[in-house]
This record gives structure tokens, C-alpha cells and sequence, in this order.
């Protein structure tokens, strides 16, 4: 039987009853700065480079910025776009928006000038924020300077009622693979993953949150800034680049919570020039987007002195829904970690059914039943006009992630790798991040991908891409492979390439893997 239709608009979004609100505020983004001005409005906010800005500076920027939007035009509903590098302005830009009760749209800077026109497109862009040079087409812009002379011109904020359960953002998904969908987020959604990690990680004294990724992407606006200011905390921009710059950055800034992908911390464990000393005022590095191989994970602990903190989410949750808790049994292999606790994790089988203990099925997300943050959270509204694809990622009230996966007695989450990536060979199921993880362990690799190539008789055959030594011996690594894992999970075709394409996010891009074999 097929589950009941969802109720959508006609943007192809979810209309739904409004959730509980969360157990404490802040309940929108527009009043994010309300309790960093209530309590410390001298104190420091923000910081990137010289910049510096207290609470109070940072807010009257803010309203300057929805003041000056207002002048140009700019109504709730509107979407504003940035595709700019990291700076202040994209979070006074970021927190006018919702201000305004529009809609943000973050492009990343070095997307290619054809996907960020598609994007602009697709979502039909009121006004687009940007670097000088940057192509827009015949779309209203204005530049980073132009951007000070708004802020400048002291336009008087409008007062807007805002609905924390419309649409206040939205998110490209990464795009592997085709073109990006849009997933769209209330000023409710973005909030919880800032104000659940309240109770989980309680503040520190003068606390700085810091941010080396690009901030267009709506997961790091999230994770970074947005969470810094829920906690009533300093959140610090660096510009991203080269592991050693983010390491001098980190130096100079003081840093305590960091946000990393797994190729920063690869860089930075391989890098001989990066001290303990260099990171010596991090308390916690959180490290998403990616599998991080046990391996590397204990080179980070044997060279900074503290463990990595490990998390798993997706751009339709929004950004982290599984971290490892200091309270619960800690990950190891590819487990993830536990639930935050606003969601509820389910592993569902190919028809929806829910899957024992230790069984590996698709990884579901849904609301918490109990406690403070009894039906609160909410994934995202949908897809920007693509109707199906909502009803499918939503379909029995839970966000279905494609993600293979399986909890444990303890609830902790070890993730199989992707759905769409699952190698079906001989009618047996192979998890390509099983076959990485072992192949990662053999002297001089130092990279893997891991993919299913049509094969006539077996349906799928396994081959694996390595960046690697070039003069590595394969016979060797096969048969290490051998005494590691079942022989049909060895892979029979190899590849040793410089390195791998990856998106703005850091992650491989599969399909030019795949290209590779052709």
C-alpha cells in the first residue's frame, strides 16, 4: 500500500500543522541577536580578519541591511541571493533576510558561472549579492562595496511579522550527481541544531565558534555563525584555503569549536608544519560531510591530544542530526554517533518497514516522542518546485536520507554509504565505505572510492580508484583485501589517479569517479 499524499503547495512544499516550539529561544532567526544584546551587547559577536564587531554593532548593521534591502524593493517571499567569499557581509546580508521574512540563497564562490546561474534561475532571484566580476546576467546586483554604501545610508528598518514555519531559506543539495534540488527551511529548523547543542556542549567562558568553510553554504551558516549566536557565543570567520592558513587562523584567533570536513583534517595530520601548539585553544573539532577512516581519526588524536567529535547530517535536515555524545558509548569503524535530541533515527527496509538492531537498511529521520523536544523538529519543507521529489523524500512522515545504515543496541549510527551507491554483485550486497575503510589501512594509500561497474553475468563487478603511491603493488593490496574482507567484496578492477574532484563541500564527486573506467 502507498502512503497517503502529502498535503503540498504550489511550490511543491509540505503544508503541515505548525510543530511544538523548541523547549528555549531563540524561536526565529530574526531575533537571533536578541539575547547576545540583552545580555553582553559590548561583548564580541563576530570576528574575520581586522573586523571586529560587538553585539550592538553587529545588530545595528543588521537592521541597516534590512533597512537597505527594503529600499531596494526587496519583500517577504522575495529570494535574496549571495554569492560572495566569506565576510561579514554575508551574515549581515544572511540575518536581514530573515529580518525581512525573505528567502536566502547562498551560492558557493567557486561554483562555475553556468551552475550558479541555474541556480539563480531555478529559484528566480529578487536581488543577488556578490563579488565584483561575477556574472549575473540581467538580474538586480550589488557588489561588496555597493553593499557598504547601503549599510551606510541608514535606511530605517521595517517592522515585518514573522511566520517562524514559512519559508525562510533555501539549500542546494550538493549535486554528485545531475542537477542540484532545492531544499527549503523555515526560520524553526534552522534554530534547533544551535539551541540543541546548548545542553549537549554547555558554552565556555568567552566562548569562539569558528567557521573555515564557505558560509554561501547554507549547512556551514548553520553550523557556524547561526549556532555561534544561539549560544550566545563569538563566532570567527577564516577564509577557507590551505590547511596551514586555517592553522595560523586558529592561532591568532583563539578558536575553541570548530567546524572541519575530512580533507582539512587530512591535510592537517599530514601537514609536518602544523603544531599541537598551533591548535592548542581547541576544545572540539566536529567533523561532517564525509567518512573519516578510523585511522585518521587516531592520527588526529596522537598528533593535537584531543579526539575528533564525529557527526553525520544532510542539507534536508538541515546540517547535523547524529554526533558522538560524551554521555554514550563513543564510535568506531564508520559509526557516526548518536541522535541530537530534537530527531528520532529509523532504519527502514525497501518498503518502509523498520529494521531490527544490527540490520542495515535506509536511515529515516523523525520527530522525538518524549521530553522537552516532543515534536519540534521538523525536516525541510521540500523540494523548490519539484513536488515528487518532496513527496518521496517525505513520505510517511519521516525525511528519508538515501543513506544506508544501521543502529546498534545503544542507538549509536554506523553509516553503509549512500543508497544510490550500494554494489549489487552476484545477488550479494557489497557497502563500498566497508571495502574503503579496509583499503585505507595498506601503506601508501591514501584515498579510496569504491564503485559497482556493470558486469553481464554478476549484474555488478567491484572496482576501487585510489589516489596511492603510483608504483603501489596492486596483486599485493588485492590480496591484503583478501585476508580483510570476503572474496567478493575485493574489488577486481583498479585505478591509481593524482587525486580526486571534489564539490564545494569537500566531497568526491562519484560520477567523474566512475568516468575513470570508461
Amino acid at each position: 500500500m502507498n502512503p497517503p499524499a502529502l498535503t503540498l503547495d504550489h511550490r511543491g512544499l509540505v503544508v503541515r500543522p505548525a510543530p511544538n516550539p523548541a523547549p528555549q529561544g531563540p524561536f526565529t532567526t530574526a531575533s537571533l541577536l536578541n539575547y547576545g544584546l540583552a545580555h553582553h551587547p559590548q561583548r564580541l559577536a563576530l570576528v574575520h580578519d581586522q573586523t571586529e564587531y560587538s553585539w550592538q554593532a553587529l545588530a545595528d548593521r543588521v537592521n541597516a541591511a534590512a533597512g537597505g534591502l527594503t529600499s531596494l524593493g526587496i519583500r517577504p517571499g522575495d529570494r535574496v541571493v549571495a554569492r560572495m567569499a566569506n565576510g561579514p557581509a554575508l551574515v549581515e546580508a544572511f540575518l536581514a533576510t530573515q529580518q525581512l521574512g525573505a528567502l536566502w540563497l547562498g551560492i558557493n564562490p567557486n561554483l562555475s558561472d553556468d551552475e550558479a546561474c541555474w541556480m539563480m534561475d531555478d529559484a528566480q532571484a529578487s536581488l543577488v549579492l556578490t563579488d565584483p566580476d561575477r556574472p549575473v546576467g540581467n538580474r538586480p546586483s550589488l557588489c561588496l562595496p555597493q553593499w557598504q554604501d547601503l549599510l551606510a545610508a541608514g535606511h530605517p528598518a521595517p517592522e515585518t511579522l514573522i511566520d517562524p514555519h514559512a519559508p525562510a531559506a533555501i539549500a542546494y543539495t550538493s549535486g554528485t550527481t545531475g542537477r542540484p534540488k532545492g531544499a527549503v527551511h523555515s526560520q524553526h529548523n534552522l534554530l534547533w541544531p544551535g539551541v540543541s547543542t546548548r545542553t549537549l556542549y554547555p558554552p565556555l567562558l568567552n566562548e569562539r565558534n569558528g567557521t573555515a568553510l564557505a558560509l554561501t553554504v547554507l549547512n556551514m551558516m548553520i553550523l557556524g555563525p547561526v549556532s555561534a549566536f544561539a549560544r550566545g557565543t563569538t563566532t570567527v570567520i577564516l577564509n577557507p584555503g590551505p590547511a596551514a592558513s586555517i592553522a595560523q587562523g586558529i592561532e591568532k584567533t583563539k578558536i575553541n569549536r570548530l567546524l572541519m570536513v575530512p580533507t582539512q583534517i587530512h591535510d592537517m595530520v599530514h601537514d609536518p608544519k602544523i603544531t599541537a601548539q598551533q591548535l592548542s585553544s581547541l576544545s572540539q573539532v566536529i567533523v561532517g560531510a564525509g567518512p573519516t577512516p578510523p585511522e585518521l581519526r587516531q592520527a588526529w588524536q596522537d598528533k593535537f591530544g584531543f579526539p575528533c567529535t564525529m557527526g553525520y547530517g544532510l542539507s534536508e535536515a538541515p546540517s547535523g542530526v547524529v554526533r558522538q555524545r560524551h554521555d554514550a558509548p563513543q564510535a568506531d569503524g564508520n559509526g557516526a554517533g548518536q541522535a541530537l535530541d530534537p530527531v528520532v533515527l529509523h532504519i527502514l527496509d525497501d518498503n518502509d518497514l523498520p529494521l531490527a538492531a544490527g540490520q542495515t537498511g535506509e536511515v529515516c529521520i523523525g520527530p522525538q516522542t518524549t521530553g522537552p523536544w516532543a515534536g519540534v523538529w521538523t525536516p525541510m519543507l521540500g523540494y523548490w518546485n519539484q513536488p515528487q521529489a518532496t513527496q518521496k523524500a517525505l513520505r510517511c512522515g519521516l525525511l528519508h536520507t538515501g543513506d544506508l545504515g544501521y543502529l546498534d543496541q545503544d542507538g549509536l549510527l554506523t553509516l553503509q554509504g549512500r543508497r544510490s551507491d550500494l554494489i549489487l554483485r552476484g545477488g550479494a550486497n557489497v557497502y563500498p565505505t566497508e571495502v574503503e575503510r579496509v583499503l585505507l589501512t595498506y601503506p601508501g594509500v591514501d584515498q579510496v572510492i569504491v564503485l559497482g561497474l556493470p558486469d553481464e553475468r554478476l549484474g555488478q563487478r567491484v572496482a576501487a580508484a585510489l589516489v596511492a603511491d603510483p608504483n603501489l603493488d596492486l596483486e599485493d593490496l588485492a590480496k591484503f583485501a583478501g585476508q580483510k574482507l570476503a572474496s567478493y567484496k575485493v574489488p577486481d578492477t583498479w585505478r591509481i589517479v593524482e587525486h580526486f574532484e571534489r564539490n564545494t563541500m569537500g566531497k568526491i564527486i562519484r560520477s567523474r569517479v566512475a568516468e575513470l573506467f570508461n
